[in-house]
């Protein structure tokens, strides 16, 4: 065909060295005059520009030459027999519109020169003049290489506009979500516990009103988990880091998989060899998983393939710039897809908002990936995902790897102690129906209970009492100016060795502060957790027991 490359390099490097701004710049020349041709390459050696030459002597040549490779550069004589320079214009704008343009030619007149320009070229350039062309050809690439990144200072600033605002939309719905959750467990709270009462109560029931209890619990009990999934989104939920290796989790977890996908499914997994370790809370890691294999199952409805695969990622700069959410670093990355029926475009942008879902009504709930989406950013990581309609769709979460070096140890074996007492305790909660369940609880204990509906009337009484109470029992959110951290905060100075108890819908860090000889216990509790928790705070004498969140799995 004709089409040749050719590296050329000068002894005139220094004159233009700026050049070498693209390192060797891929030159595509059209001529059809191979005196021409040799011309054009002499004097661009002559120039000292370092660069890949390629050249098509006719109409197919050139467009074969355009769709093969991408050029730094076009450079065209402005009449070849059967092929016009302005057609040649024309054809580069429309395959490579960011390549510049230059004509060399001896017969294009000043009109042609003009319309050239405005047609899109670059430059032009007379035969005779060709001690021009170092200097045009530098130009080009100069500009062409500002254009470049302008555009690059462009798309990121639009990514970071994205960014924020797909952010602060989800943060808004965030917030949202967190305060229907909270005031929802305080709901559970009553309905559960209440359930539990009657059915722990002396008075004889009959088979079938002791069933209907026991469905009320069962179904309290699951609008705790969809309470915690809104927590999660909204990253108000109390997390329990350990570190653990991914590998060990996901293997215990697919030994249930298989009868949750159905047997028209395959599963395979793929483990990355000596994978470190995650510090992440293992209820929420696997709660996260079987979220998206329940997502893949669903949208392989006529039988497929499902894939899970760790792997260790190390992330660069390079990498960052091109994912706006990942961050520099080495992250363990567990991967989950399918062959199932892929996602729309205009879809994937809306798949981790609450309540967002494809699905048919009755089929889900729209929180499985918002609740995904919340649990990998409280773990400082991050979710990818691909997908095209036909063809399957993956999901990549990346999670930072531990590098404390903290062994995993194995949690202390619980102690059914459910005694109760006969200490004083002030209870403060703003829930009339809570507190009312809440003193039901320990009065039959035997425990002394003072309750406020609020901070300031708690104040109230615990000056009326002469202080004379062992156990403070807040709520941490609570209206009128005085929440359950600062009013513990004011109670311990007059009395520091007050022990104090915060029950809470949100995660303690968020809720407010712990004090150093406080409990925590997250809602809704069971009441053998609430006896439990009570006791062994009235009991300890260590400060900063940390949180004790015991609430309805």
């Amino acid at each position: 065909m004709g089409i040749r490359v050719k590296v050329t390099a000068g002894a005139g490097i220094d004159r233009y060295s700026r050049i070498t701004m693209i390192s060797s710049p891929r030159i595509l020349i059209l001529e059809d005059d191979l005196h021409d041709r040799q011309l054009l390459e002499e004097t661009l050696l002559n120039e000292g520009l370092s660069c890949q030459i390629v050249h098509a002597r006719t109409k197919e040549e050139f467009q074969v030459a355009l769709e093969k490779s991408e050029f730094d550069l076009i450079i065209s004589d402005f009449g070849i027999p059967s092929y016009s320079g302005i057609a040649a214009l024309a054809l580069s704008r429309q395959v490579q519109p960011d390549a510049p343009f230059i004509f060399v030619s001896g017969t294009i007149g000043e009109e042609r020169a003009v319309e050239s320009l405005k047609l899109g070229a670059t430059d032009y350039v007379l035969k005779d003049r060709l001690g021009r062309l170092g200097q045009a050809v530098e130009r080009a690439l100069r500009e062409a290489q500002e254009r470049m990144e302008r555009d690059r200072n462009i798309k990121k600033r639009k990514q970071l506009e994205e960014q924020l605002h797909q952010s602060q939309k989800m943060e808004a719905i965030g917030q949202l979500a967190g305060g229907i959750a909270h005031d929802f467990n305080n709901l559970l709270l009553v309905m559960h516990g209440n359930a539990e009462l009657v059915l722990r109560s002396d008075n004889e029931l009959d088979d079938q009103n002791r069933h209907c209890l026991k469905q009320v619990i069962a179904a309290a009990e699951r609008a705790t988990n969809l309470v915690r999934q809104l927590l999660a989104f909204s990253h108000k939920q109390v997390i329990h880091f350990q570190p653990f290796n991914l590998n060990h989790v996901i293997a215990n977890l697919t030994k249930m998989v298989n009868r949750i996908i159905g047997e028209d499914i395959s599963l395979q997994c793929h483990y990355a060899e000596n994978l470190p370790p995650v510090q992440a809370d293992v209820g929420m890691v696997e709660q996260a998983l079987m979220n998206l294999i329940v997502n893949a199952r669903d949208a392989m409805p006529q039988g497929g393939s499902l894939f899970i695969e760790t792997e260790i990622a190390e992330i660069d700069e390079t990498y960052v710039e091109n994912h706006p959410k990942a961050r520099a670093g080495t992250f363990v990355c567990v991967t989950v897809s399918d062959t199932g029926m892929g996602i729309a475009r205009e879809h994937l942008p809306r798949i981790f908002e609450p309540f967002f879902t494809t699905k048919e009504v009755g089929k889900g709930t729209g929180l499985g990936l918002a609740m995904l989406y919340g649990i990998v950013k409280q773990h400082q990581g991050w979710v990818e995902v691909s997908s095209q309609l036909g063809e399957g769709t993956a999901f990549k979460i990346f999670l930072p790897t531990n590098s404390s070096g903290v062994k995993n140890t194995p949690p202390e074996p619980v102690q059914n102690n459910f005694a109760g007492g006969t200490e004083k305790i002030l209870l403060v909660e703003d829930d009339p129906d809570v507190r009312k369940f809440v003193r039901h609880v320990l009065e039959n204990v035997g425990y002394k209970i003072c309750e406020a509906g609020s901070g300031t009337e708690a104040l109230k009484i615990w000056k009326a009492n002469a202080s004379k109470f062992d156990l403070l029992l807040t709520d941490m959110v609570m209206p009128g100016g005085l929440n359950g951290g600062q009013l513990a905060e004011h109670l311990c100075e007059e009395q520091p060795k007050l022990k104090v108890i915060f029950m809470s819908g949100y995660n303690p860090a968020i809720a407010g502060k712990i004090q150093p000889n406080g409990c925590f216990i997250q809602k809704p509790c069971l009441i053998d957790a609430l006896i439990k928790t009570v006791r062994d705070c009235l009991d300890s004498n260590l400060k900063n027991k940390g949180p004790s969140s015991q609430g309805v799995s």
